[in-house]
């Protein structure tokens, strides 16, 4: 596949932006990008520490307690029992697994992987790496009468969802399961926000972040076909430890770990023992969630006072706001406020009029972003 035909990289788009609001008194807000600025939890620093001598190479599938651990997880914040750790591998973040997965597969020519309308650029991206086809499926309905030649691959669910915040709720998934396996399609699912749920109510008593695909409600107990895709990135501020995994379908692990022992693509060993101690301590991200709780608060407010709507964002690190203009516009509007965000259309053409509003500042950086909207 020639480079050529990998879209440019959104965000360099932004950078007369991004100049324009760094120059206002006071300096950038920016809330364009989600990556954390909280400290890494000590349980996890202290773990990472403690592995520094490794010198010998890491197990690609992962250690037997960090697999154990991701099982455990599911279980206690999933609802998920009785996941074979077998079902799970560690990988080097969520992205390289989502930019890779189709190529991992086998996918290839004539293949399509189909992904949100509304989405993550890198859905794409992974097709196209892989020579395959990428193709937006909004809806089972629009893919209309099926052939071999039109029935994906792979589907991509993302929920919650980045960049909209949209969270699929139990029947939902389980109508997309059902489809799949009747059609031989393998679903891999996005969760990485799953424990960010802002929903005014508890979903589920029981269970205490939004439904995985591997929900026995959702799956009937079984993983065939089946991928879901997490990252501690988000609940543990770990973006910068490359810290994630996949778990699901044993087959279908198994067989993205042949190739990903061939390639070396191998999780490094004190990062394994880092994420074995994230998973095992949930203290740390409910202090986490009360901190973005708390800016969510405070700058969802703000947008609405900035004569903005606020769309979906039930769950995850975003507010997908709108004033009913093309997202350009509201950009520079913003900008002009010394806050920068993410246009809706780097997300797909049905994100044209919105735009993404990071919770990842400091509460001094969202205070002044609140001021500045107020003004």
């Amino acid at each position: 596949m020639s480079l050529r035909a990998l879209p440019d990289f959104p965000w360099d788009s932004l950078a007369p932006y991004k100049e324009r609001a760094s120059s206002l008194a006071g300096g950038l807000v920016d809330l364009s990008v989600g990556t954390p600025v909280d400290p890494t939890p000590d349980v996890v620093q202290d773990a990472l520490r403690d592995a520094a001598d490794a010198p010998g190479y890491p197990q690609t599938y992962g250690t037997p307690a960090l697999r154990e651990a991701v099982a455990g997880w599911f279980e206690r914040r999933r609802g998920v029992p009785g996941l074979d750790p077998d079902g799970v591998m560690p990988t080097i973040g969520s992205k390289e697994l989502v930019a890779w997965l189709p190529t991992l597969l086998g996918l290839g020519a004539g293949d399509i992987v189909g992904f949100p309308g509304v989405a993550y650029p890198t859905y794409d991206v992974g097709a196209r790496l892989a020579g395959a086809r990428p193709q937006v499926v909004d809806g089972l309905a629009a893919l209309g009468p099926l052939t071999p030649a039109t029935t994906p691959k792979l589907l991509w669910l993302n929920s919650p969802s980045n960049p909209t915040g949209r969270v699929l709720g139990v029947p939902h998934l389980a109508k997309v399961v059902a489809w799949a396996r009747q059609h031989g399609v393998v679903v891999a699912s996005d969760e990485c926000y799953a424990e960010l749920d802002w929903s005014d109510s508890e979903r589920d008593v029981e269970i205490p972040t939004t439904p995985s695909i591997l929900d026995p409600r959702v799956c009937g107990g079984s993983h065939e076909g089946l991928l879901a895709v997490y990252s501690l990135s988000k609940q543990s501020n770990l973006a910068g430890y490359r810290a994630a995994f996949v778990a699901g379908d044993v087959a279908l692990v198994r067989q993205l770990l042949e190739v990903r022992k061939h390639a070396g693509m191998i999780v490094p060993w004190p990062v394994q023992q880092a994420l074995t101690a994230a998973l095992g301590d949930d203290a740390h991200v409910a202090a986490q969630k009360a901190r973005y709780a708390a800016r969510r608060d405070l700058l969802r407010s703000a947008v609405e006072g900035f004569g903005m709507r606020v769309d979906h964002s039930d769950a995850g690190l975003y507010l997908w706001a709108t004033r009913g203009e093309d997202a350009w516009a509201t950009i520079d509007a913003l900008a002009a406020r010394g806050i920068l965000a993410a246009p809706g259309s780097f997300y797909g053409e049905a994100g044209r009029e919105h735009v993404r509003i990071a919770l990842t500042a400091t509460d001094e950086r969202i205070a002044t972003a609140v001021e500045r909207l107020a003004g």
